[in-house]
């Protein structure tokens, strides 16, 4: 009995796990794409997505990773922190870790706006980032496997919370042009939200991600395109 409910238990994990990425479409070529691999991408691209009004673009366009605009660059570093303060080669390895070891640049010594330099510590301090009430959000269209390449295309979106502390359960879904595409309200969550974008997709900008597979479960930005 006991193996039989685990037997279950099993099968309806495996069956959610579908049905949350039911509506991704996945283009077969040398191999197919797994949930565990969707999943990943996912984690990874959540880790590299900025703020609009910190990176002008939450997620810029680019050939190499080495000439993507350098706000973006070292505020990604800045995101994945998880000390207050760090060094220099930390940051160093921070940047190898997210972009690879393809990724030459160097992190600038007298630190940036969002990384200050203390010289009596010799440490880099995160400053605190002032954000707006729009949430620059993405969501995973199609992804197309290319033996350790995959191409990604994300849907760009926002959420705009300015409203919830009027009404009180409002969530505006907007595209990148400051257009309202629909409202949810807050108590209805993500799956409403995602549900409104996907059916409204020709609205919203789209990129292209293209991502190496270099561990079992790890992913590293190559570039990105329109």
């Amino acid at each position: 009995m006991k193996k039989l409910i685990a037997i279950i238990v099993v099968l309806i994990v495996i069956l959610i796990g579908m049905i949350g990425y039911k509506n991704i479409k996945i283009k077969e070529n040398n191999n197919n794409t797994n949930i565990q691999e969707i999943e990943q991408i996912e984690k990874y691209l959540t880790k590299i997505y900025m703020w609009k009004e910190v990176t002008k673009e939450a997620l810029p366009t680019f050939e190499d990773i080495n000439e993507a605009d350098e706000m973006w660059l070292w505020s990604v570093i800045e995101k994945n922190i998880e000390d207050y303060e760090i060094s220099y080669e930390q940051v160093q390895n921070k940047a190898k870790e997210l972009f690879g070891n393809n990724f030459t640049k160097e992190f600038p010594k007298e630190g940036t706006e969002n990384l200050t330099y203390n010289k009596e510590t010799q440490k880099y301090y995160a400053s605190g980032i002032i954000l707006d009430q729009l949430e620059d959000s993405f969501l995973l269209n199609e992804i197309n496997k290319m033996q350790d390449v995959f191409e990604v295309e994300i849907i760009e979106y926002l959420e705009d919370y300015s409203q919830i502390s009027q009404s009180g359960e409002k969530i505006i879904i907007k595209n990148l042009e400051d257009e309202v595409i629909g409202e949810v309200r807050e108590s209805e969550g993500e799956t409403k939200i995602q549900e409104i974008v996907r059916n409204n997709k020709d609205r919203f900008s789209k990129k292209k991600v293209y991502l190496k597979h270099s561990k079992e479960d790890e992913f590293i930005i190559q570039k990105v395109a329109e």
